[in-house]
């Protein structure tokens, strides 16, 4: 776990590329170590093996290019109810030493998400405290976004993925045993409409900013903006 320019952190291993997956891969195509962060592998999941959804999961890093991906074993339906927990997320954030986190938003159906977006923020804040008995120096990110997974809200901002939307929906189709299993029992995962539901919500955000898709992520902090124009270059310079 070199240290990286933005950590992505996910509940189960399939939830990155659901939610972040084109941000992700712009921020690689651009030149940024991306680490990816897998909390549980899935297990409690009504298909696919722990073999099978880490395997997924690291052929979806590799379509992304992010640096490296980690799963921390914490158990799934349980996130952070085990004290260790914490000390886990805070050593790994300590050791990657990133200048930006995006964990889950804090509303969404599943109650992992939910769980996991709580339990992250504790653990990000503790991960900057010298007093907090993690290994490693302490931490702290420059900003912690939170990214949709299953429903989505008013976004603070949205990151144009249009380039890499392909890239997206290559890291997605890695999840063959959440998505497309040949055999197994029937889930919201594996009906066509879930994916209609993840394109639907890009495609809306894009709508909104203009492009063809993006991603919505929420900060709890005012973003600042140099200036009241789309870029430099449309300021008039003074006489």
């Amino acid at each position: 776990m070199t240290p990286v320019d933005l950590l992505v952190i996910g509940p189960h291993p399939d939830d990155i590329e659901i939610g972040l997956g084109g941000t992700v891969a712009m921020h690689t195509a651009a030149g940024y170590r991306v680490g990816l962060c897998d909390l549980t592998a899935g297990e409690m999941g009504s298909n696919g093996t722990v073999d099978e959804r880490v395997a997924e999961a690291e052929a979806a890093r590799v379509v992304l290019g992010a640096a490296w991906r980690v799963n921390l074993r914490l158990k799934d339906r349980a996130i952070g109810q085990d004290p260790r927990d914490a000390l886990a997320v805070a050593t790994l954030i300590r050791q990657a030493m990133p200048r930006t986190i995006a964990v889950p938003y804090w509303a969404d159906r599943h109650p992992d998400h939910v769980a996991s977006s709580h339990f992250l923020t504790e653990a990000i804040f503790s991960a900057g405290l010298r007093k907090f008995l993690a290994d490693g120096e302490p931490w702290k990110p420059e900003r912690v976004c939170y990214y949709f997974i299953n429903d989505g809200a008013t976004p603070s901002f949205v990151v144009d993925v249009s380039a890499h939307y392909e890239v997206k929906r290559r890291a997605l189709a890695c999840h063959v045993s959440q998505f497309s299993p040949a055999s197994g029992v029937a889930t919201r995962l594996t009906s066509s409409t879930f994916t209609q539901l993840i394109e639907s919500r890009d495609a809306q955000f894009g709508a909104l900013a203009g492009v063809a898709w993006a991603e919505g992520l929420v900060v709890r902090s005012p973003v600042v903006v140099p200036h009241l124009f789309r870029s430099l270059g449309d300021a008039r310079p003074q006489d």
